[in-house]
């Protein structure tokens, strides 16, 4: 009789702490508008769940969930955060920023793990649950990597009981990996590719790695320990891009070479994707070494139905739909959309006034090899400028300014005889063929204008939600879109 009064009073206290939990607002999600914690903070507020939602900008309350704003570089702003808070799910990163503020990103992620744990100290927090990265502690870590393993140290060097799960590629519509994934496979049908696409990784659906923090939350025998987690499949990154090519129907040839370092890859993958360097830097040097689950025990606490990646990639393109065009700004002259066309239109021209060169150009210059040879390198360079701005790639933006800053040099050097009286390039023009050359140079000025203008007005538009820094505190202001969409009207 005692065993069963005994054993009905606890579940009565459990009951009441989960009533408790559900009713108080004493869970507290950081990175609250991230890639994770945005779905997080909409999976526990859909069961019923009061949050705490943390970000650097207030935003407006709903349904279950009650914004706080604070930064962890600041620990002044946390107090508030951390009242009557119970459970913390720390969700932090600090890739984000200028290349020189990205070299520091190791640093900046110490103090947010530290000042985060005297707050949580400070307000009586009984539990914190991170989400780290999957590593391997015997091999020479990455910063990125190392950073991560920090941060899981300074959480539990407190005396609060940490539960820490570590992941390796996460596929979901926001992420960065996955924004790396698709848009290499769907913008590059020859890609060179370094060692690093050798690597073993075991990636994990988003929805499956939410499924993890819910779960170990409601567990309390995960209390005080490490999970790795994965998804079903286990493979290399050469692999799952494969495989996101075989689900769009999509040749892909991949060639690898030795020499290609993290960092060239880095400024490649910022070049041709919506990625920035400094958050495809320490992405790219994760997948370095093989990142894969060697222990399971976590399916003993949390049992759930993991997905395939065929599945997961499904959904992350079927999310990647529903993002909304990015409009232009009131106070902008000119939108994205419109340079974009006026560079297309500018390259198309350019090309089509090249062409005089070979009918209405009587100089025997053009038909040397050198000449014809230059001509085909010129051409080969404008179809590939055409190919990636069409893409919307800044790759493409660059090279369209490099090649019609080239263009216009030469075309002005080819009529340097109208103020010196001396030909430069060949063999003095005709009238016609100067008018020609004057009129191509302004094309070509038209260019430079609107490739300088698209180059840098990718970014801004891409900042405007500031999801870019996949961060899982980045703030995204009302009315913001996804950052991967590159959809601009």
């Amino acid at each position: 009789m005692s065993h069963q009064a005994n054993s009905s009073n606890l579940e009565k206290m459990a009951a009441l702490k989960e009533n408790t939990t559900k009713n108080d607002y004493s869970i507290l999600v950081t990175g609250a508008t991230g890639f994770i914690g945005k779905k997080l903070v909409e999976r526990l507020s859909k069961t019923g769940y009061k949050i705490t939602a943390m970000s650097r900008t207030k935003h407006q309350n709903s349904e279950n969930v009650k914004f706080v704003a604070a930064d962890a570089l600041e620990f002044d702003t946390l107090s508030d955060s951390f009242r009557g808070i119970e459970t913390a799910f720390y969700l932090l990163h600090s890739m984000e920023g200028s290349k020189k503020e990205w070299a520091k990103f190791a640093d900046r992620e110490k103090v947010q793990a530290q000042n985060f744990l005297k707050a949580a100290k400070n307000a009586g927090v009984k539990r914190i649950i991170y989400l780290g990265g999957l590593v391997n502690e015997s091999l020479e870590l990455s910063t990125h990597m190392q950073s991560r393993h920090e941060v899981g140290k300074i959480l539990a060097s407190g005396n609060i009981p940490v539960t820490e799960l570590r992941a390796s590629v996460i596929v979901g519509a926001e992420g960065g990996s996955y924004a790396m994934l698709r848009y290499l496979v769907e913008r590059l049908p020859l890609m060179v590719c370094p060692r690093w696409v050798k690597s073993t990784t075991q990636p994990i659906a988003v929805e499956n790695v939410v499924d993890y923090l819910v779960g170990v939350m409601k567990n309390p025998s995960t209390t005080g320990k490490i999970f790795e987690i994965g998804g079903p499949d286990r493979m290399t990154y050469e692999q799952l891009m494969r495989l996101y090519s075989s689900i769009i129907n999509r040749n892909l040839n991949i060639i690898q070479i030795p020499f290609l370092t993290p960092r060239l890859s880095s400024y490649w993958i910022d070049l041709v994707t919506p990625v920035k360097a400094s958050l495809a830097r320490p992405l790219v040097d994760s997948l370095v070494h093989d990142s894969y689950v060697k222990d399971n025990s976590i399916e003993e606490y949390v049992p759930i139905k993991l997905k395939h990646m065929t599945e997961a990639i499904a959904e992350a393109k079927a999310e990647a739909k529903a993002f909304k065009p990015i409009s232009k700004e009131p106070e902008e002259k000119t939108s994205y959309k419109v340079n974009q066309k006026i560079l297309l239109v500018s390259l198309c021209a350019m090309a089509l006034i090249g062409s005089t060169y070979y009918w209405m150009d009587d100089r025997t210059d053009v038909w040397e090899p050198l000449w014809i040879l230059g001509s085909i390198m010129w051409y080969a360079a404008i179809l590939f400028a055409i190919a990636f701005v069409r893409q919307k790639a800044r790759l493409g933006y660059l090279i369209g300014g490099i090649l019609s800053w080239i263009t216009l040099a030469f075309w002005l050097f080819d009529n340097f005889y109208v103020v010196f009286d001396t030909s430069i390039v060949a063999s003095e023009p005709s009238i016609d063929v100067t008018i020609r050359n004057f009129i191509g140079a302004a094309i070509a000025g038209l260019a430079i204008f609107s490739s300088h203008n698209v180059f840098h007005k990718v970014r801004i538009y891409q900042a405007r939600g500031q999801l870019v820094k996949e961060s899982a505190g980045a703030e995204v202001p009302t009315g913001s879109r996804p950052v991967y969409s590159t959809d601009y009207s």
